[in-house]
């Protein structure tokens, strides 16, 4: 089995930082995209920030400048730094990565359970 775990989530006043981490465990044989998503009530799904294997990332407009993503891919963990934060981060987290597991060798998105993030104005 794979599973994504993330921490780092919590109340922060606006202006603050917070960083959330996510770690992978399980039968990994490797792991290509790692990225994370929030949802906030009554809004879809959207994506935050995506880092690849190699370490190249993307960023929603909402987060450039303010938020980064990196990986360590000896801990099979993606991290994103948030600051500045703004009562419109206010949402759920969730990472996802595309993991192929030692057997079956085939790709798979898994997602992690969400952390949130609340931001006080």
């Amino acid at each position: 089995q794979v599973q994504l775990v993330e921490s780092g989530g919590g109340l922060v006043q606006a202006g603050g930082s917070l960083r959330l981490s996510c770690a992978a465990s399980g039968s990994i044989f490797s792991i290509n995209a790692m990225d994370w998503y929030r949802q906030a009530p009554g809004k879809q799904r959207e994506l935050v920030a995506a880092i690849t294997s190699r370490g190249t990332t993307t960023y929603a407009d909402s987060a450039k400048g303010r938020f980064t993503i990196s990986r360590d891919n000896a801990k099979n963990t993606v991290y994103l730094q948030m600051n500045s934060l703004k009562p419109e981060d206010t949402a759920v987290y969730y990472c996802r990565a595309e993991i192929t597991k030692q057997d079956p060798r085939v790709p798979y998105a898994y997602w992690g359970q969400g952390t949130q993030v609340t931001v006080s104005s």
